[in-house]
């Protein structure tokens, strides 16, 4: 979809203007030049800063769609603020006349960003009431009072279960990042490689990882650095050996500080055909009991389709071991939308979970990752409508509630399917806290692994700095040192902690 935009020649706004124009049509473009054969002609009639009008032409029907420009500048707004202020104010008024035309209400509003609860928690932080909060959300960003709601739900349950989450800046968290799975999903982006004759590759990888903990560990410990949670993902955790796993966790039993006051450890183990009673023993013996096993779908033909080589009645089997082995919080992930799958198949698949009742859930809304095989092969993949997306999703939301769960944290992705979201269920008491503090952004998570992301969060000021490991596991087992001494030198800088002093 070409859309040709005329009074504006501010370059900045191409790539706001292009997210929106995404929610609406597929790869969609959008320019400020002329182009011979636009889809729509897009007019901004700017009378001053922040007023004017905005018409929408559809070439082909000859129907114009047109919305008004509103919006303050406050006085002493720094140059970056009334870019936003203007930003922002365009965008709703593109987005009304794009909805107008299309007759497709995006419940998100302008909001194309994957962290919306973090709007709503600045807002608690600034003290402003939670009613006027809501109507700055409503108009400052156009999204519908269901979502709001939602996000006031998430945001609530948040500081239930974490009560000191605005002051847990001067904590770390750990990441640690096993790129390793038994196939690679047709959705995936992860770093995640096949482990079948790679395991050359798991040793010299895992000597790396270990050295990264050491290091990291002595620092912290150095610094008298608090780590509040650690989550083991990737990739499949749980895809190498459990001698292996027994020494990683070992390794972190002595390397990291105070590891039986850390709140919480997760070791993903999303693949249930690596699962085994010896991996769970060894689960067992470092006192870690909450674990992810995800079905994603109860579809037989809808797991062979998406690559994932376990069968439904493996999914059953391993999660009953796991309850058998004391694995007491477990976490399961479905995903909405998966080729060839609408509401009779979704509903299914809700049915089977019920029998199972993980302590969370998490429902995922299909995302067409740019870098996935299902990208690359659209055409193979069939997908459901956008109301049959959004009505699978209302069906989660209902089964949830009806079962006892409660949504306690929500993120968004680009090409997300009606453009919805994923959301975080659980029964209260057994949520995620590394899943709120990475996705609510109040600390510093410090990424360990092949393709494990860091992300560094002053604790004064907030500022982010986002630092990647390499993502393939020769590039890491090449630099690892190197890799941790930049992390070293990002947290003193981070911290304020002076190396000569210490």
């Amino acid at each position: 979809m070409y859309i040709q935009i005329s009074g504006i020649e501010d370059e900045r706004l191409i790539r706001p203007f292009t997210n929106i124009a995404n929610l609406f049509f597929e790869e969609s473009k959008v320019s400020f030049t002329a182009a011979e054969n636009p889809d729509f002609l897009a007019e901004f009639n700017i009378k001053g800063t922040l007023t004017g009008t905005v018409s929408l032409t559809d070439v082909k029907e000859g129907s114009n769609y047109q919305a008004d420009i509103t919006g303050t500048i406050p006085s002493g707004s720094t140059d970056k603020e009334i870019f936003k202020q203007l930003k922002d104010s365009y965008c709703k008024a593109y987005l009304t006349v794009l909805q107008e035309a299309t007759g497709v209400v995006q419940k998100w509003g302008i909001l194309t960003g994957i962290r919306p609860t973090k709007l709503l928690h600045k807002k608690m932080q600034e003290g402003i009431p939670e009613k006027q909060a809501h109507q700055d959300l409503l108009e400052n960003y156009l999204i519908s009072p269901q979502k709001i709601d939602l996000m006031q739900k998430i945001v609530d349950r948040q500081l239930s279960v974490v009560p000191d989450l605005y002051s847990l800046q001067n904590e770390v968290s750990i990441y640690i990042g096993i790129p390793f799975c038994p196939t690679k999903c047709a959705y995936c982006t992860f770093p995640a490689y096949a482990i079948n004759g790679r395991q050359g590759s798991v040793h010299s990888f895992l000597g790396g990882l270990h050295y990264e903990m050491r290091e990291i560990g002595k620092w912290l410990k150095e610094n008298q650095i608090k780590i509040t949670t650690v989550y083991y993902g990737g990739g499949t955790p749980t895809s190498i050996t459990a001698e292996e796993m027994d020494m990683l966790y070992e390794e972190m039993y002595e390397s990291f500080p105070d590891v039986k006051t850390i709140r919480e450890i997760t070791v993903e183990a999303g693949r249930p055909d690596t699962i085994t009673p010896e991996k769970l023993e060894v689960l067992n013996k470092w006192n870690i009991d909450r674990i992810s096993i995800n079905p994603q779908s109860y579809i037989q033909e809808t797991l062979k389709a998406i690559g994932r080589h376990h069968t439904v009645e493996e999914t059953i089997e391993k999660y009953k071991l796991a309850r058998e082995w004391n694995m007491n919080n477990i976490n399961m992930d479905l995903i909405i939308g998966l080729p060839g799958e609408g509401t009779k198949e979704f509903a299914y698949t809700l049915s089977e979970t019920a029998k199972l009742m993980p302590e969370s859930l998490t429902v995922h809304t299909l995302s067409f990752k740019r870098a996935s095989e299902m990208t690359r092969n659209k055409q193979k993949y069939q997908v459901a409508s956008r109301p049959e997306v959004e009505k699978m999703m209302e069906m989660a939301e209902e089964w949830t509630a009806e079962q006892g769960y409660t949504p306690y944290y929500l993120y968004r992705q680009k090409n997300i399917l009606g453009n919805l979201e994923n959301v975080g269920y659980s029964i209260p008491g057994q949520e995620s806290i590394y899943n709120i503090m990475i996705m609510e952004e109040m600390q510093t998570i410090i990424g360990l692994g092949c393709g494990a992301a860091s992300k560094f969060v002053h604790p004064q000021t907030g500022k982010i700095v986002q630092f990647a490991n390499p993502k393939d596991p020769k590039s890491y087992n090449d630099s690892f040192e190197n890799y941790t001494l930049q992390k070293i030198a990002l947290l003193e800088e981070t911290f304020s902690i002076n190396k000569t002093v210490r």
